[in-house]
Formats: C-alpha cells, structure tokens, sequence
C-alpha cells in the first residue's frame, strides 16, 4: 500500500483493491494547493469546507461520510462517532472517526478529534498499524494530548495531520502549531518521506513516526 499526503488531513491510500482519499480540503480556504487526486473512495470526517470538498476528487465510487460499517470494493471502513471540542459537539459539532482495513492493514484516521479518546472509542477502534492523529491544536487536539492519544492507541507508525504547512492562510497558519511540538513532545524515532510504501509484513515492533511530505 502507497500513503501519499495531500496537505492538512487529506491523505490517498493506494491499496490492491481500491484507493481511498481522505477529507478533500478547499484550497481557497486554506491556502495550500490540493494535487489532482483520483479514488474510488472519499471519506468526510466532518462538514466543514476544509475536510469535505469531495468534489475536487475525480473517479468517486461512493463517499463515506459518518458513522457506520462499509464494505467498499474490498475495503472495510468503521465510521466511529466522536467529537470536533471537548464539549460533547457544543463548540464545533461532531467528528467521525475512521479505522480502515486494506491489504491486510489496518489504519485509523482520527479527523478533527477535539478530545481524549473514551475506553469504548478505543475498543471500536481496535489494534491500528498506522495512525493518522492531528496535532496542530485550536481546531483540534494539540501536540501534548496527540501524544496521549497515540500512546492510548499504540499504532506501529504515527503519521501527523492538521498542522501548521509553509503557504497556508495567514488566519488558519497563525492558530496552528507546527509538526515539531509533538515530534519532540513524543519521543519516537521519526523520519521524513515522500510517501510511506508498506506492507504487512514490513511493520515492525517498535513504534516509529512519518512524517509525509505534501504532494
């Protein structure tokens, strides 16, 4: 399986059977180019401009885009219901959380996650090899819970989203903090890659950080 990033919390996964893109931002909205991208699959964590614009997505099958079991093409999704605050939903709505099972991996994409992760979250969300956790804090969780919540979920690769990007907007880049807060607050061997190409039998027991470069 291929994982290429495409900026904030949209990445592509290349897998066997299908692709899939996560949460399709608006460029004009926050600042980054969004590359071409085709999938058989979209998935919307949530429905604000910057995670939904599945329309910028060429090739769509079906789009995933709340809580719930799908079998797409090969594909299994687990849409789990969470939280965009700490307020139950009060300040900025709900988030959905997926756990994905591709190639004989399994991924989770946490979305706008604005909270800790409940026991019964972390039952739903199950063994995870590769974890895509925000850490750019204001919108999201900051770097210190992200840490928390990657140690609660204990992924073999952690790979950072929702952080502070070089061409963002300056009303968006100026609340976000940068990928290196949580790199340093976590502690773990990290390295830097155009796309992350991995296997089943490729992951390995110590727990390692990716962090992608943008397509």
């Amino acid at each position: 399986m291929d994982i290429i990033y495409l900026g904030h919390s949209s990445f592509k996964f290349k897998g066997k059977s299908a692709s899939v893109v996560t949460d399709p931002f608006d460029p004009k909205m926050i600042g980054l180019k969004f590359s071409t991208a085709d999938a058989d699959i979209v998935t919307i964590s949530h429905k604000h401009a910057d995670h939904n614009k599945s329309d910028l997505v060429t090739g769509v099958k079906k789009i995933v885009s709340g809580p719930g079991e799908y079998e797409i093409m090969g594909v299994s999704i687990i849409g789990i219901p969470s939280y965009h605050d700490d307020k139950k939903g009060e300040e900025r709505g709900k988030n959905t959380i997926y756990v994905f099972e591709m190639d004989g991996l399994r991924l989770c994409h946490l979305g706008d996650l604005g909270h800790d992760l409940t026991e019964k979250m972390l039952e739903e969300i199950g063994t995870i090899n590769i974890l895509m956790v925000p850490v750019g804090g204001e919108y999201t969780i900051n770097a210190s819970k992200a840490v928390t919540v990657a140690q609660a979920i204990e992924a073999n690769i952690i790979i950072p989203m929702h952080y502070q990007m070089p061409g963002m907007k300056e009303e968006i880049s100026s609340k976000l903090s940068t990928e290196e807060a949580f790199l340093k607050e976590i502690g773990l061997p990290a390295e830097r890659l155009a796309k992350l190409s991995i296997k089943k039998e490729d992951l390995q027991e110590e727990q390692r950080v990716v962090v992608l470069e943008k397509k």
